[in-house]
């Protein structure tokens, strides 16, 4: 099996870890601020990663720092916004709202990876993204179209969408501005950056906002969060649109309402349905005509 083929089977850890960081997400409202999370999250993670980064970090900080603007807006994109922008959703939107305002998450990769690398979109592609869209509605609707006549916007939907698209984008410079780090480096410096940019709010909220005592949820979330969430899928991600590219790896997305469901049977004690079945299988067909090579002679 081919390095290509490899990631594309891989590719699925980061949406797996994914739904559940939005579960978490989603348990904590009320408990920890977004912010709070985000910020001890990215803490977390840099201090298990940065003993084992920290000399290639110094000897690559040249070439850092001449491309500071790209890695200072990869930074902010990825470590500073999507999530915190996710987790600040979750207070204001349904879980429904959510998934769908972000499942346009391929569709973003996709167009700016035309305007802004020049990537050609396939028809098999374009089919792709339209198979696997039905299929995460079959989750999110739970088989019911008509649910989609009853969503009502609210602020969260829109943080969504910010959220999406600054993950977009991050994505796409991936690809546009390869820089000859080690992935593991390059995340470093990244978490730097974001919580460099987190810091800020993070001081102001602790001085303004309410004090609430440290709970076992508390920190459990800020484990999962900081680990799996971050560190692993991540890295997993990262490798993944070196490999296949940002579009196809964009397709995988799509796997986050699928293994939020899922996930949500054990852990909120949900059934499993038809629809689910009906939807993981749209998914994964999706991703099968979205991402197998063309033949010889296309």
């Amino acid at each position: 099996m081919n390095e290509r083929r490899v990631w594309l089977v891989l590719l699925v850890v980061p949406p797996l870890l994914w739904a559940g960081n939005a579960l978490v997400g989603r348990a904590v409202v009320g408990t920890m601020d977004p912010i709070e999370l985000s910020f001890w999250r990215w803490l977390l993670a840099l201090a298990i990663l940065l003993p084992f980064t920290v000399d290639r970090l110094l000897a690559h900080a040249p070439l850092l720092l001449r491309q500071w603007k790209v890695v200072a807006v990869m930074g902010v994109c990825s470590v500073s916004a999507y999530n915190t922008l996710l987790y600040m959703a979750m207070h204001t939107t349904t879980a429904i709202n959510a998934t769908l305002m972000g499942a346009v998450m391929p569709l973003m990769i996709l167009l700016l990876g035309r305007l802004w690398l020049g990537d050609p979109i396939r028809p098999a592609q374009a089919l792709g993204i339209a198979v696997s869209a039905f299929g995460m509605l079959a989750v999110v609707t739970r088989g019911e179209p008509g649910r989609l006549l009853d969503l009502a916007l609210t602020p969260g939907d829109g943080l969504m969408i910010l959220a999406t698209l600054a993950w977009a984008v991050y994505s796409v410079m991936l690809r546009r501005f390869p820089l000859a780090v080690p992935g593991a480096t390059l995340l470093t410096a990244l978490i730097i950056v974001g919580l460099a940019a987190l810091t800020p709010p993070f001081l102001w909220h602790a001085v303004t906002g309410p004090v609430r005592p440290v709970s076992g949820a508390m920190l459990a979330a800020i484990a999962y969060t900081g680990v799996f969430a971050s560190l692993v899928a991540f890295y997993f991600w990262n490798r993944g649109v070196a490999a296949v590219g940002a579009a196809t790896a964009g397709q995988y997305s799509y796997l986050i309402p699928l293994f939020t469901a899922l996930l949500a049977i054990p852990l909120l004690g949900e059934e499993f349905h038809w629809y689910h079945a009906l939807g993981g299988g749209l998914i994964f067909a999706g991703l099968f005509l979205a991402t197998r090579r063309r033949s010889r002679r296309a």
